[in-house]
């Protein structure tokens, strides 16, 4: 059973930085893209940011400049390097990863983002 285990997030004022890291509990070798997926409060979610196997990012319009994806193969996690946090970037943070088969998505973490 594949899992993925989110960490990182916290309070930070705006301006601020955060590292997200998604830890798998196999090799991410397995999937074919993985990403981040954010939620605020009241609103639909979106894909922030995602990475393939091969590396290639795509970043939505709302986070380009500011969010930087990246994966440590050795270490089969990804992290989602977040500055100039802006009150907006308030919700949950879902690592996402998916297969030819299947979709997966890990418990989420918690970012607040004070103005």
């Amino acid at each position: 059973q594949v899992q993925l285990v989110e960490s990182g997030g916290g309070l930070v004022q705006a301006g601020g930085s955060l590292r997200l890291s998604c830890a798998a509990s196999g090799s991410i070798f397995d999937f074919n893209n993985m990403g981040w997926d954010h939620q605020a409060p009241g609103k639909q979610h979106e894909l922030v940011a995602s990475i393939t196997g091969g590396g290639r990012t795509e970043y939505a319009d709302s986070v380009k400049g500011r969010f930087t994806i990246s994966r440590d193969n050795a270490k089969n996690t990804v992290y989602l390097q977040m500055n100039s946090l802006k009150p907006e970037d308030t919700g949950v943070y879902y690592c996402v990863a998916d297969t030819l088969d299947e979709n997966y998505w890990g418990q989420g973490t918690q970012v607040t983002v004070s103005s």
